[in-house]
């Protein structure tokens, strides 16, 4: 090798190896190379990812030549053209009949005759080409210059691959950095809104895009932006619900799930589309986030008009979805179990008043409220299905005004939840009400619901009704919706198949008490008519036999009198049986004489307190009566008491009867002392017995009957 040629080498060499710029590597690598190889013109160019050229230094002989950079089409048989072709060092003798637009421009506008090019291979891929030019037809350029190229462009290489090296490991360094201080927000549990505007900005930064968002999907093929960055910010709103366009990148990846790129939007439609297209956004990539192996939105970002995302945006992107992810993943997991805490609380509430046997109304309206609360929705209600093709809405979070009121009929027509809910009898959704059909479908489209879902209540294998939830148009009823209504239809279910057990089983005992009422009341009617007046009539019989016995006769009338005093011992006995068995007193003269027959019979001082107006309805006083009896009774035997006290009274359409002694305590209901049955008898009719007999404070009986429940007409004062 000439020492002309070493000297001129160990002086790129000594630059490469300082680290000097790329470009004043170039520049000297083109005035060496055009000395050296006595050439008029000396280039170097650099090959684009669209099939174009850059110009990135030239050298000429004599004056200037200037930069014209390109873009160059690589098209024809041109130098450059061919190297792109072949990765080959090249050489033109002659430009007379080379074709295109470089080959013309070399012709013609400068001149140029004969040329040399060699290839820049850079880690094993063309990155451009070295050229040198002679002007001289008869003088063309040595028959080695193509070995002799091959040194420079592999010391431009290297200039090339250390330049790239650094600016990789810088862009690493950036890219690191911000992936560290995004990470850093995650780690802290930052609210994900922070974290999306924090990934936006550091995103658009570390790219030099011109905008940058972050989108969240809906089911219904919609897009909302949670964050945003850049000089279209003010014309894309953040929290805004925007439908899908037409092959723009945000659908792609909704459509695939895969990361989309799009170099132009001239072909494209949709909302957000024709605004970045109003606003100056060109290029764009989208990136999928995708959250516990679902997708949930999208990063994206765009270039200006007329500029390109560079190669790597999607692979570069990656690292920042994946930490979108994760603080997505923290926060839902986080609200997931604030979620599950309030879910089971309110639950628990409506699994409390199910327990209590509350009336199914007062479960039904603590339903609905807990619903509404819970799910955020605008509008909740419960309805039955009727037999004859209707709904009854039998409870609603609130009235909507008087559109929905409690105890309104809907028929079940058309298209809407709650008709399909009745037709399938399995959950339903409606993401939009704007084709529904019906009364009820354009009742609620008017109202200015836009989404709904709609829950069936099943009662022991048997299509009650549904549990609904409405929201308003633009705000989509959250996808889990109804898993969680399924949780209060059951408590709901359990309530009505509890009611109507407890409605079956107080039928079941006011049928058996009002038998055995009406069985009591047979035996003693045929004692008193039958067998007593029997007795009444022998007794009368035998009196005057006794009446008729000779003096002479004494013992006759003697044994006659014992027998006629033994009859009227066993009648005394047989009436107080029939008393025991129904009292004649209560049938014919009400609850009061009843009572104070009773109480006159007590071994022990009563004090009676009578202050309803009566009658009572007749199972009620019925019931009264056997509680004051056996009370009685039990204080007579077991008590020890000085006094009894009984006091009986009405307030707000309720008997409240009060027994009280003043004895040793300790009565137990369920050791065999008879307030078993009386229990089942007051609770047959709606009623509450409660016992209370701390050992030495005496015993109270506490017993309340609502009597609006007994279908018996009440004086107006009660």
């Amino acid at each position: 090798m000439p020492a002309e040629e070493q000297a001129a080498l160990r002086r790129i060499a000594t630059l490469v190896a300082g680290g000097t710029p790329p470009e004043e590597v170039f520049a000297a690598v083109t005035e060496e190379l055009g000395l050296l190889l006595g050439a008029q013109l000396a280039g170097m160019a650099r090959y684009e990812s669209d099939d174009t050229l850059t110009v990135l230094a030239t050298w000429a002989a004599e004056g200037e030549h200037p930069l014209v950079r390109g873009p160059w089409p690589l098209e024809g048989g041109d130098l450059a053209s061919t190297i792109a072709r072949t990765a080959r060092p090249v050489r033109i003798a002659d430009y007379h009949s080379v074709p295109g637009r470089i080959a013309e421009f070399v012709r013609e506008e400068l001149g140029i005759c004969s040329s040399v090019g060699s290839p820049i291979i850079v880690e094993g891929r063309l990155w451009g080409a070295l050229f040198v030019h002679s002007k001289h037809a008869h003088q063309p350029l040595p028959a080695d210059t193509e070995s002799r190229l091959t040194g420079f462009t592999e010391l431009v290489a290297t200039a090339i691959a250390n330049a790239d090296g650094r600016a990789g490991l810088a862009r690493l360094a950036e890219e690191q950095a911000a992936l560290r201080r995004v990470a850093t927000l995650v780690a802290r549990g930052v609210p994900p809104e922070e974290v999306f505007a924090a990934v936006v900005e550091e995103v658009a930064r570390l790219l030099g895009v011109e905008f940058a968002a972050l989108g969240r999907y809906a089911p219904v093929g919609a897009i909302t932006l949670v964050a945003v960055w850049g000089r279209t910010g003010q014309h894309i709103h953040v929290g805004r619900w925007w439908n899908l366009g037409d092959r723009d990148v945000a659908t792609r990846v909704f459509a695939t799930g895969r990361a989309a790129r799009i170099d132009s939007y001239v072909d494209t439609s949709g909302q957000l589309t024709d605004i970045g297209r109003k606003t100056g956004l060109g290029a764009g990539v989208g990136t999928p986030v995708i959250v516990e192996g679902r997708l949930w939105g999208v990063m994206a970002t765009f270039a200006a008009v007329g500029q390109q995302l560079p190669r790597d945006t999607e692979s570069r992107l990656t690292g920042f979805t994946e930490l979108v992810a994760t603080a997505i993943a923290n926060a839902e997991g986080r609200a997931g179990l604030g979620r599950l805490a309030e879910e089971q609380a309110a639950l628990r509430r409506v699994a409390t008043l199910v327990a209590r046997g509350v009336p199914p109304e007062q479960v039904f309206a603590a339903v609905v409220e807990e619903v509404a609360r819970l799910l955020g929705v605008e509008f909740a209600a419960m309805s039955r299905f009727e037999s004859d093709g209707t709904m009854t809405t039998v409870a609603t979070s609130n009235q909507v005004g008087d559109r929905f009121p409690v105890g309104g009929r809907w028929p079940l027509e058309g298209k809407n939840v709650s008709t399909i809910v009745a037709q399938t009898g399995r959950p339903a959704r409606m993401d939009s009400y704007a084709d529904a059909s019906g009364p009820l479908g354009a009742a609620v489209r008017s109202w200015g619901f836009g989404s709904s879902i709609g829950t069936p209540i099943i009662v022991e294998g048997h299509l009650w009704g549904m549990m609904a939830t409405y929201s308003p148009v633009g705000q989509p009823v959250p996808p889990d919706t109804e898993a969680r209504l399924a949780s209060f239809t059951e408590l709901v279910a359990t309530a009505l198949a509890n009611a109507e057990s407890r409605a079956e089983l107080m039928a079941s005992r006011a049928r058996i008490a009002a038998a055995a009422d009406d069985t009591r009341r047979r035996i003693e009617r045929d004692l008193h008519d039958g067998i007593q007046q029997r007795l009444v009539s022998l007794g009368l019989e035998l009196r005057m036999a006794q009446a008729t016995v000779p003096p002479q006769l004494g013992e006759l009338e003697g044994a006659l009198s014992q027998v006629a005093e033994g009859l009227a011992s066993v009648f005394d006995e047989l009436r107080e049986i029939s008393h025991g068995i129904h009292p004649a007193i209560l049938s014919q003269g009400g609850l009061k004489p009843a009572l104070r027959a009773l109480c006159r019979r007590t071994v022990l001082p009563v004090e009676l307190y009578v202050h309803a107006e009566l009658p009572l309805p007749e199972p009620v006083e019925v019931a009264a009566y056997y509680v004051v009896s056996e009370a009685l009774t039990n204080a007579a035997k077991h008590a020890n008491a000085s006094v009894l006290n009984v006091d009986l009274d009405v307030h707000d359409a309720i008997l409240q009867l009060a027994i009280r002694d003043d004895g040793i305590g300790g009565a137990d209901a369920g050791q065999g002392s008879g307030l078993v049955g009386l229990s089942d008898r007051i609770e047959a009719l709606g009623g509450t017995l409660q016992l209370s007999s701390p050992a030495g404070e005496g015993t109270t009986l506490l017993i309340e009957v609502p009597l609006e429940a007994q279908g018996n007409a009440v004086s107006p004062e009660l």
